[in-house]
């Protein structure tokens, strides 16, 4: 009865608002103001809602938004404060331009490139995906749709080396890939501020803290425990996960088949890698030039469309997840800095530091960070989770003494790299964890290894976080 009831979205529903209900009517703890406290209720309700899959984060949001602007609790001005801010805009017109990057046809060729040349043994594809990945994340600014542009391409290799979605061949080669391609996402996605769309809501959360982390700044802290984890992570899985086949002499040969089909550089191609890397470089040069990030992209996404790289048709037909990512951001985004502002971050940060007495900030700052990391299996969004304890967090290490800036970048970073967690920790691991070549079992347990292995890497190279970031 109960299962059937739980399968049942609307019995899930009518949970949320029950549990919403009760934390509104609970007695106000800890000094709060009445705004803090309800807006906090509406906050973590939408946050449960999409949890327990009663609604979507998109839906989700936009009734949490209603709802406490008609209560009262924030100003209809604040509440569309956050689709005005320049890093929301940042997010929309980099999905757009990914959208190029696919449509060229450049990222696969990339792959491809790097697969005739390097790809002679099952490590080495594995490597190549990495590579690839890393190469397109500063364009992509989604590990989710990063995920849709290398799962046809590491399913081409699985096939190509012999392993299909069966128990009899899916170890030859395919677990493997699949998962390290599950884990490279996780530090791609770490490594370029553009790399996953909840990067720049944790560079503007950052920011009020005095932390600056725009797009050079954040590959230079990044870099380094970024490109480590991106050499020790294949190799790891190769020993814990290992493939059947060590060798792939026909990854190369088919590699080059497939880039004889697709020619010599299309006019697009060219047009997309020239928009590419020119918009890496004004990016990098942003602050020094004095201009806008979201203006850069939205300059490359100009660029596409005067070369009908990417139509208005196009435009009009594949940029609806963009715009519903945008707006669920926006509105999330502006509820977590209203609590803020409300004071409920700090006062919940107080009562989270008072455990902390007594521990040196570096003991208080690795215990933080293991437990943001931990608490994301209770998670299935890793934005949801940015935006509701991110802030939490960061005001309770700034009260225990930790620098600001190591705080801030790190949760920035546990944020990406906790996402091979579990199958669900991430919607860039859906197209892998369906793929036929892993099972619950397996996701889980190297999932587990990576997310360890990425939490020793990063940790290690806190030296380096705490120079650069500083």
């Amino acid at each position: 009865m109960i299962q059937k009831l739980w399968k049942n979205r609307w019995a899930r529903r009518a949970l949320v608002l029950l549990v919403g209900a009760l934390i509104w009517f609970t007695p106000i703890p800890w000094g709060l103001s009445p705004d803090a406290w309800q807006l906090f209720t509406i906050f973590i309700t939408a946050i449960l809602a999409v949890l327990l899959d009663a609604l979507s984060i998109f839906t989700a949001s936009l009734l949490a938004m209603i709802f406490a602007v008609l209560a009262g609790v924030m100003t209809t001005e604040k509440a569309f404060s956050g689709f005005s801010e320049d890093f929301m805009l940042l997010i929309l017109s980099a999905f757009l331009v990914s959208k190029g990057v696919v449509a060229s046809g450049l990222g696969k060729r990339i792959a491809f490139l790097l697969i005739r040349r390097f790809g002679h043994s099952t490590l080495n594809l594995g490597y190549c995906i990495v590579a690839t990945d890393a190469l397109l994340g500063p364009a992509i600014p989604s590990n989710t749709a990063r995920s849709g542009v290398l799962y046809p391409i590491v399913l081409s290799l699985c096939l190509d080396t012999g392993s299909n979605p069966d128990e009899e061949t899916r170890r030859r080669s395919g677990s493997y890939l699949m998962m390290v391609s599950i884990a490279s996402l996780t530090v791609s996605s770490a490594l370029w501020l553009t790399a996953m769309a909840a990067n720049p809501i944790a560079a503007g959360m950052g920011a009020q803290y005095g932390v600056r982390m725009d797009f050079v700044h954040w590959l230079l802290v990044s870099s380094v425990p970024s490109l480590l984890a991106m050499v020790v992570l294949p190799y790891l899985l190769y020993r814990m996960f290992p493939p059947t086949a060590q060798e792939t002499p026909e990854a190369p040969r088919a590699a080059a088949e497939a880039l004889e089909q697709m020619g010599a550089l299309s006019r697009k191609e060219k047009i997309m890698a020239a928009t590419f890397v020119g918009m890496v470089l004004l990016w990098g040069l942003a602050g020094l030039l004095h201009i806008s990030m979201a203006i850069v992209a939205f300059m490359g996404l100009a660029v596409m469309l005067l070369f009908d790289i990417f139509s208005i048709k196009s435009l009009r037909e594949e940029g609806g997840d963009a715009l519903e990512t945008f707006i669920w951001f926006a509105i999330m985004y502006v509820m977590s800095s209203a609590l803020n502002e409300l004071g409920f971050m700090s006062t919940l940060g107080k009562q989270i530091a008072g455990q902390l007495q007594g521990l040196s900030w570096p003991q208080a700052y690795v215990l933080l960070i293991l437990i943001y990391v931990l608490i994301h299996y209770l998670f299935v969004s890793q934005t949801a989770q940015l935006l509701a304890l991110f802030g939490v967090f960061l005001e309770v290490g700034v009260n225990a003494q930790v620098p600001v800036a190591l705080m801030a970048y790190m949760l920035a970073f546990a944020t990406n790299h906790f996402a091979a967690m579990t199958p669900q920790a991430s919607s860039a691991n859906v197209m892998f964890a369906g793929s036929g070549y892993l099972n619950q079992q397996e996701m889980y347990r190297q999932g587990a290894v990576i997310t360890i292995a990425n939490f020793v890497v990063y940790m290690v190279c806190t030296p380096w976080v705490l120079w650069m970031g500083g």
